[in-house]
């Protein structure tokens, strides 16, 4: 069966329960002043956009997308269950969150990702998938333990150029 990202709610009990996994992981391998991820009621509170792949009813996989400015967005949150890891379910996740953004009028869509060994693989795709290096955006601030990528967005083809801002 075909893997598919569809819009979630981040207070589901199953989602809150995948979401404290990914917390944890990330406070066990980073910092606390460089752990960034949210907690399902701040996912909640931003109004971000959140999507899973699930299997079995069950998520194997989670990604966000929280608007920073009227043109850009961030993505956050994903995750990948261990046990799916290598299947394309962060691949199905990104190419919605980029939908979405695109769907929004975002020019760029930033990110801010670990830089221990545990973030490679996450920085490879985020590579592959477009993103280029930069420094921190937003609240962020130079740390050891974070890589900061952004994507910038091309239009899909038919679709109007938003007006110009004055």
């Amino acid at each position: 069966m075909p893997l598919t990202a569809l819009r979630d709610d981040p207070l589901s009990p199953d989602v809150i329960a995948f979401l404290a996994e990914h917390l944890a992981d990330m406070r066990r391998i980073s910092p606390p002043e460089s752990v960034h991820a949210l907690e399902p009621a701040a996912l909640a509170r931003s109004g971000a956009a959140f999507w899973t792949v699930r299997e079995a009813d069950r998520p194997i996989g989670c990604g966000a997308l929280t608007a920073l400015s009227d043109d850009e967005g961030e993505l956050k949150s994903m995750r990948t269950a261990h046990t799916a890891r290598g299947r394309g379910v962060a691949t199905v996740l990104i190419a919605a969150i980029v939908a979405e953004a695109k769907a929004r009028g975002y020019r760029r869509l930033l990110l801010e990702t670990g830089t221990e060994q545990y973030f490679q693989p996450a920085r490879r795709l985020y590579e592959r998938a477009g993103f280029q290096t930069r420094g921190p955006f937003g609240g962020y601030r130079e740390d050891p333990h974070s890589a900061y990528y952004e994507l910038e967005l091309q239009p899909d083809p038919g679709m109007a150029e938003p007006a110009e801002r004055f």
